[in-house]
């Protein structure tokens, strides 16, 4: 291990992963190569990955006592990820998120739902030695105690930033490094130029925008900003990569965190990203991975 400590809190869900040859069309059916079941969510798939590269890693989330949540908290437990779940005898189904990727490209089609029921509070989170805190916004209550417990504690705190979420308004403040997607906006905003400068009004130490193969960019509040670029991959499996990457940095991050080294930070996080998109599947990376 790497004595790194982590902690993700946000969504987990059970992704149900179909691959085609090619996608259906309207009233088509088709017949899949392969199909399994994941544990996912942008936070689980960061914690999974943070794990994978040595962090000891705990999952803060609402997964519950539903037979599909037994199937997502025992792939946690196979991928080394500490579950803390604030509702443990929930019976409510977890999110089912249905996935179909394309073979011989890896792009994939996702159909989801937003996270069901009530907003669990976890109260004050036990003191804990993690050396950076992860949220993904999904579960804004989480998200709140996870920020307050970073504070605290004095850990850096890293935004993953899909989608514009209402509670990123009250803890933006407190996030030191947000890295977003191409297709986040600030409210108020409109083209992705506008979004550092936004983010930075509302307290954010530092911006870095994912954009699929091209390259990462990056912006710091003094004016520095830079770019990185990603590795040219065959891409097989292209689902879930933003997540990879949310992990690899939380994992660079908590080997000690300085502004100045974000470029190198996100480097390594574009090399680990595309590794995972070269492999079949998640359970196919983690299990190269571990012979390396």
């Amino acid at each position: 291990m790497s004595g790194r400590a982590v902690l993700c809190a946000g969504m987990a869900t059970l992704d149900l992963l179909q691959r085609v040859a090619e996608f259906p069309g309207p009233n088509e059916k088709v017949t899949a190569e392969r199909a399994e079941l994941d544990a996912g969510g942008p936070a689980t798939g960061a914690a999974v990955t943070a794990a994978a590269l040595g962090s000891t890693t705990s999952l803060l989330t609402a997964l519950g006592a539903h037979p599909m949540a037994g199937l997502v908290a025992a792939e946690l437990s196979r991928c080394g990820v500490e579950l803390l779940d604030v509702t443990p005898d929930d019976p409510t189904p977890p999110v089912v998120s249905a996935v179909t990727i394309h073979s011989a490209t890896g792009s994939r089609s996702v159909v989801s739902r937003a996270a069901a029921g009530d907003d669990p509070d976890p109260g004050e989170l036990p003191r804990g030695d993690h050396d950076a805190v992860l949220v993904d916004g999904h579960r804004p209550a989480l998200a709140r105690a996870a920020v307050a417990h970073a504070e605290r504690i004095g850990a850096p705190v890293v935004l993953d930033g899909g989608s514009w979420k209402p509670v990123l308004s009250e803890i933006l403040s407190r996030v030191d490094l947000a890295v977003c997607s191409a297709d986040f906006r600030v409210p108020g905003t409109a083209g992705a130029d506008e979004q550092p400068a936004a983010l930075f009004e509302r307290g954010v130490g530092a911006v870095a925008v994912t954009r699929g193969p091209e390259d990462v960019l990056w912006w710091l509040p003094d004016g520095q900003w830079g770019s990185v670029a990603v590795p040219e991959v065959e891409a097989v499996d292209t689902l879930g990569a933003g997540d990879v990457f949310h992990g690899a940095v939380l994992h660079a991050v908590a080997g000690g965190y300085e502004p100045s080294e974000l470029s190198g930070t996100l480097a390594f996080a574009a090399e680990v990203a595309a590794d995972r998109v070269r492999h079949p599947g998640r359970s196919v990376w983690l299990r190269e991975s571990r012979r390396r």
